[in-house]
């Protein structure tokens, strides 16, 4: 397949669910560099200089996609195993796995991208 010489290709058995697929990774990589944003400017919250918060952020980003790349895992095992329990990854993720944290702010984001894509297919 052509498309498989620039990336990773799934078919989709229904063409309405192209939306989702469209909403997530034809959408995701903005997410992912804001992600790398708010983890940059987080950094410089705490004290860091701009600069090397950014390469710290990048680098953090590059170096989870490649262990996930390279693992059969699934994203929730490698959290998990990244995850001291009691330490300073788990205090961070009691915040971001609340009930009113990262889930549902992803939900509602991807539910917009998705609403999106309908319109503009018309």
């Amino acid at each position: 397949m052509l498309l498989a010489a620039v990336g990773q290709v799934e078919w989709v058995e229904k063409e309405a669910d192209i939306d989702a697929v469209t909403a997530i990774s034809g959408s995701g990589p903005a997410y992912v560099f804001y992600l790398v944003e708010c983890l940059a400017e987080a950094g410089r919250k705490l004290g860091l200089d701009k600069d090397l918060a950014m390469r710290l952020a990048r680098g953090t980003v590059t170096g989870a996609g490649a262990l996930m790349d390279g693992s059969e895992d699934d994203a929730g095992t490698l959290r998990k195993n990244v995850t001291s329990p009691g330490g300073t990854t788990a205090a961070a993720l009691e915040h971001l796995m609340a009930e009113e944290g990262l889930q549902p702010i992803f939900d509602r984001a991807l539910e917009a991208a998705c609403k999106r894509s309908k319109e503009l297919a018309g």
